[in-house]
């Protein structure tokens, strides 16, 4: 007992940030039994460190706190770990790995080993971690296509595990929706054949649900919607278990074209056309909010979950106008839809929360002015609705609307667009914005969030948020970038340190506020269609610090173990820098176009070339670079043929085209092994190839003819192959990275000649006038363009 009465000790002399309170938001919490979490945490413990669990005590108090909290102790060399919540415990176990057993469980590898012996001692007066606010959300609404599609329950359960390690107690739950739709639009008369005309396929789940596609990569076979509604049985059971607080979909008033010719006197508006979408496609039906069908049609969908679930934890996700311009600006009629969506969930349970994203704000800032934001938020009684505010770390809304005009809201940080793979982050901005938010007077912030709209990329920034975010209190980076090394590598090496910090206080140190996530360049023009037009460079790192990244990086690996992590990194960090000299080397092709030097064009081109032929040979070493996983996973759900072959084209084609005709090309591109060799790399020949031809002709180049080149002859026919494609690695890690990094790094070398110390701004781009500025590069170029003459060659 006496653990437990320092931790009274503890509890009374806490400091609380005074925040406002919503009593409206009390039931928004977990029911279930604190022995039933206490089982649940114990067998994650096991998970996690095996046989090791006996040597870790736990309890949950039964006295109700409204914030998490853990205080860990040691006594004969257990450790005991007393919380608030099967959810608190973990956070304060996975404390525990971290700080003092230099572990790490990550999204891109995991550095845990066997744990130390005995296990290390914490403080003789304990440590007690307690949470700033409390709710921590976890989810976009797009990572369910982009990141978690395929999974399966194994790896759910490992997310679920993750979740819950770092705090995570309010989970978005929208996994085998599909099948409870179709028994509301059975249940009102629409047939099978009305429905697969209306549900999108597998990787389009997230933009069919919120109105903007319909039918896209369909039909959506009955196998699909079963399997994946005895799947979110087992997410909502494991996530309910540890504490936590699942969001279930709501009605946002989108309903199959063809309710219209079953219910023609049903109110019915079609919302316009979607990022270039065709109206076969898009142009989704919206249900006007004062038709007596929209909370009829809500409240069965809800009730019909409850039924289905057993219950819910009163809080649903709906978004009316993701993306999308309202059919009209009248503040009446947006507080009218507003009000229905609300109405429709209260229909179904009384105690029901509205949980909204501020992405239409964003998105559509010249339809979304004061009036229409005030309106669309206090069309429900304040506190009913809880706001995500998805991008606060670039485009903090709640500055403009006076905290949402009073309702609560949660601060999420988004990070990512697409899950696309590049090196990006705003470290200091979510080191302290979260405290600024909520200390500020009259704030309504009541949670934190990570909103990615795809996973697996960037883990240093996810980790600090995950940690600054839960307390809501910033932390010394200098310190946490060194304790970031230590975990991630088990290995304080000094390069490894040093590598961290010169990436951590550079590349993941962007500060710009509103400038929409896509708009920042965190990735080359590797694998984006290629062009003549030459982007926007990267201004707001010193470059030659990620070259001197690269250096220490490679070098601290004569010393660091060979662990997931450090072969994760390893790849990562060569997939950066080789990306970075793709776009080098095709600034400097394009000038020497421009110039009509075909010899030097030529050999750039070949460098150009073979360098993406090398990045798919490093991407290739390690499978969480690997398009044949993906595909894998892919086809892992298929019952037959038929299915095998819609679910590897909706794989293929979301990660490319994404639209029948490109309509988002490349918006979802990753720099994965296979995809860059039987996708990217044939682009890039092809672009050479007509560039080249152009010279020889004394032609302007043909940037039309490219296009629709490209697109008949590479990129539609790679969406329908069925080539398969490794998902192991294919050789060893550490001995390609080195390869890469003797070959390549010279370029940067000659580049730095001209611009050592100088930030990417006052570059004129990189590799410019390679003939005149960069004698060394200019040496090489030469040789090989004698050499092309003397073979009977252009000059």
């Amino acid at each position: 007992m006496e653990h437990i009465q320092v931790l009274l000790v503890f509890l009374a002399c806490s400091i609380v940030v005074c925040t406002r309170e919503f009593n409206s938001l009390e039931h928004v919490r977990s029911f279930v039994p604190h022995n039933e979490q206490t089982t649940a945490v114990q067998d994650l413990l096991k998970r996690v460190v095996g046989e090791r669990n006996e040597e870790i005590k736990i309890e949950i108090l039964p006295e109700p706190y409204d914030q998490d909290y853990a205080f860990l102790q040691m006594s004969n060399n257990i450790l005991h770990i007393t919380g608030s919540s099967a959810v608190a415990i973990a956070y304060g176990f996975n404390h525990y790995l971290k700080y003092f057993c230099r572990k790490q469980m990550s999204w891109t590898g995991d550095q845990m080993g066997d744990l130390p012996k005995p296990l290390p001692a914490v403080p003789s007066e304990g440590i007690f971690i307690q949470a700033g606010v409390k709710y921590r959300y976890y989810q976009n609404v797009c990572s369910v296509s982009y990141t978690s599609v395929w999974w399966n329950w194994t790896r759910w359960e490992r997310e679920i595990d993750w979740m819950a390690l770092n705090g995570i107690n309010l989970p978005l739950a929208f996994t085998g929706q599909e099948a409870i739709w179709q028994r509301v639009y059975l249940k009102l008369g629409l047939t099978k054949t009305d429905l697969d005309a209306h549900f999108a396929g597998p990787a389009f789940l997230a933009w069919g649900r919120m109105g903007n596609i319909r039918g896209w990569g369909g039909p959506l076979p009955d196998s699909w919607k079963e399997s994946q509604l005895t799947l979110q049985h087992k997410i909502l059971q494991r996530m309910r278990s540890l504490g936590m607080i699942p969001v279930l979909p709501g009605f946002a008033g989108h309903v199959p074209l063809a309710l219209g010719n079953l219910y023609p006197n049903a109110s019915i508006s079609r919302l316009g056309s979607w990022v270039g979408f065709s109206c076969n496609l898009s142009c989704s039906s919206l249900l006007e909010p004062d038709d007596p069908l929209y909370n009829a049609i809500g409240k069965m969908f809800i009730e019909e979950q409850i039924k289905e679930y057993n219950g819910s934890n009163h809080i649903y996700s709906a978004d009316s106008f993701n993306e999308m311009i309202p059919r009209s600006n009248d503040t009446t009629y947006l507080a009218n839809a507003g009000h229905a969506v609300y109405e429709a969930m209260k229909a179904a349970d009384p105690q029901a929360i509205w949980l909204m994203q501020n992405w239409l704000f964003h998105n559509a800032p010249g339809f979304w002015k004061t009036p229409q934001i005030k309106a669309l938020l206090t069309s429900v009684p304040q506190g009913k609705m809880l706001v995500l505010e998805l991008f606060s770390e670039g485009f903090p809304i709640y500055k403009r609307t006076h905290f949402y005009y009073g309702q609560p809201f949660i601060w999420c940080m988004m990070q990512n667009s697409g899950g696309v793979l590049g090196y990006f982050g705003r470290l200091e901005v979510i080191n302290t914005q979260p405290r600024e938010a909520l200390t500020a007077v009259n704030s309504t912030m009541v949670g934190i969030g990570i909103v990615p709209e795809g996973n697996n990329q960037n883990y240093l920034v996810f980790d600090l948020m995950l940690e600054a975010g839960y307390t809501v209190q910033p932390t010394n980076l200098t310190y946490w970038l060194k304790e970031f090394t230590l975990r991630r590598y088990g290995s304080d090496n000094e390069d490894a340190v040093a590598t961290w910090n010169l990436l951590g206080t550079g590349i993941y140190n962007f500060s710009e506020e509103n400038v929409s996530p896509e708009k920042v360049l965190r990735t080359g023009p590797i694998s984006f269609r290629p062009t003549t037009t030459k982007n926007r460079l990267p201004n707001w790192y010193n470059y030659s610090s990620l070259e001197n990244a690269w250096d220490r990086f490679m070098k601290s690996l004569d010393h660091l173990p060979q662990s997931s992590t450090v072969a994760y990194d390893t790849v990562d960090i060569t997939r950066e820098m080789m990306q970075e000299i793709h776009r080098i080397l095709l600034y400097a092709m394009l000038e020497e176009f421009e110039n009509k030097r075909y010899l030097p064009f030529l050999t750039l081109s070949d460098y150009l070339v073979e360098l993406v032929e090398d990045f798919d040979r490093i991407l290739s070493t390690d499978s969480h670079f690997m398009m044949g996983c993906w595909i894998k996973d892919a086809k892992a759900w298929a019952t037959n043929t038929q299915e095998k072959q819609l679910y590897e084209f909706n794989a293929r084609i979301q990660v490319t085209l994404w639209g029948p005709n490109g309509e988002i090309l490349d918006y979802a591109n990753k720099h994965w092994g296979s995809l860059v060799k039987h996708f990217y790399k044939p682009r890039w020949v092809l672009f050479v190839e007509l560039l080249k031809e152009s010279l020889i002709n004394g032609t302007d180049f043909d940037e039309n003819k490219f296009r629709s080149t490209v697109l008949s002859t590479v990129e539609k026919p790679f969406t329908k192959a069925e080539d398969i494609y490794p998902c192991s690695p294919q050789e060893e890690p550490y001995k390609v990275a080195r390869e890469m990094y003797q070959k390549w790094r010279e370029f940067l070398t000659v580049v730095n000649e001209e611009s050592h110390e100088l930030n990417h701004s006052q570059i004129n781009l990189p590799g410019v006038r390679v003939s005149s500025k960069f004698g060394k590069l200019n040496a090489k170029v030469s040789r090989q363009a004698k050499s092309r003459s003397s073979l009977g060659g252009f000059s």
